[in-house]
C-alpha cells in the first residue's frame, strides 16, 4: 500500500518513504513538491506514519526517498535516496528564485557536468552561474565556427575574397568546443569563462539560512544517514593557464584592429 497525493509541483518532487514500514514490506510515502515548508513536511510526515508506534511500541523515526520527478535534465541522476531534505529545499528555492536566462544558464550548466557531484555542488553551482558562458543561437559546431570566423570580428574574411567559401566552419567550431570544454545543450552552447568558481556553502546543514529549512522547527531531529559510496565526485577546478583558442581568437582581434590616429603630441621631435 502506498499514499499518492502530491502536495504540489515544485522544482522537483520526491516521493518520501516510511523507512520502518518499507522494512515491514508496506511502501508507505507521498509525493512532495519542493520548495516546501516545514508546515507542510510536518503534515506529510504524520501522513505516513513518521512519529507514529510500530507494534513493538517502536516509533517510526526514519524515511528515504524511494524517487524523483525533475523536469531539469540531468538533475535525476544526481539526487540519491538519503539527500538532507534541507539541502534539497535549500536548494529548490535558490532555482525558484532564478530569473528565467538564469535558469537555462543553470540547466545547461548541469548539462555540462561541472559541479554536479551532489546537492552540495549543485547549491554552489546556482550561486556561480557568472562563471559560464550560454549562447542560446548556438546549435551546432558549424554555429560555433561561424561565429569566430565571421562574427566575432577575429578575422577579416572580406580580405579573403573567393577563398573565405572554403572556411571548414563545422572543424573550425570543434576545435573550439574540444579545446574549451564547452558542449551543447537544449538552451545553446555553454563553456566556462574561466572566473572562480566559489564555494558558498561548504556542506555544513547548520549554515544553511533559516528560511530554506524545513526541519528545524520540527519536534524530532533530522536522521543522519551515510551517503551512498560514489554520491559526491571530486571536483574538477578549470585549469586557469591552459591556452585556449577563443583567449588567442581575442588576442588575434586586437591586432587586426585598426591603429589608433597618431595625435600630434605623441610625436617626439
Amino acid at each position: 500500500m502506498s499514499t499518492n497525493t502530491i502536495t504540489g509541483t515544485g522544482v522537483f518532487d520526491a516521493f518520501i518513504t516510511n523507512l520502518g514500514k518499507y522494512n515491514e514490506g508496506e511502501l508507505i510515502g507521498e509525493w512532495v513538491g519542493f520548495p516546501t515548508t516545514p508546515e507542510e513536511m510536518q503534515d506529510v510526515f504524520r501522513r505516513i506514519g513518521i512519529g507514529q508506534k510500530d507494534e513493538f511500541g517502536q516509533p517510526y523515526e526514519e524515511w528515504f526517498i524511494t524517487d524523483y520527478d525533475c523536469p531539469i535534465p540531468g538533475l535525476y541522476d544526481v539526487l540519491g535516496e538519503y539527500e538532507s531534505l534541507d539541502e534539497l529545499n535549500y536548494l529548490a528555492n535558490k532555482i525558484e528564485e532564478m530569473s528565467v536566462s538564469e535558469q537555462e544558464c543553470f540547466e545547461a550548466a548541469v548539462e555540462l557536468g561541472e559541479y554536479t557531484g551532489s546537492v552540495q555542488d549543485l547549491i554552489n553551482l546556482t550561486e556561480n552561474l557568472d562563471c559560464y558562458e550560454l549562447y542560446s543561437d548556438m546549435h551546432s559546431d558549424s554555429d560555433l565556427g561561424y561565429y569566430w570566423a565571421e562574427e566575432s570580428g577575429a578575422y577579416d574574411t572580406g580580405a579573403m575574397g573567393a577563398l573565405s567559401n572554403y572556411i571548414d566552419y563545422e572543424g573550425f567550431g570543434r576545435d573550439i568546443r574540444f579545446e574549451e570544454g564547452g558542449t551543447f545543450t537544449d538552451h545553446g552552447y555553454i563553456v566556462g569563462n574561466q572566473d572562480r568558481f566559489i564555494e558558498q556553502y561548504n556542506g555544513d546543514r547548520e549554515e544553511i539560512p533559516d528560511e530554506y529549512r524545513v526541519l528545524a522547527s520540527m519536534d524530532m531531529d533530522e536522521q543522519e544517514l551515510d551517503e551512498p559510496e560514489g554520491l559526491s565526485a571530486p571536483k574538477q577546478l578549470i585549469n586557469l593557464e591552459k591556452p585556449s583558442i577563443r583567449k588567442q581568437l581575442a588576442e588575434n582581434k586586437e591586432k587586426t584592429a585598426e591603429p589608433k590616429p597618431i595625435k600630434r603630441e605623441d610625436i617626439s621631435l
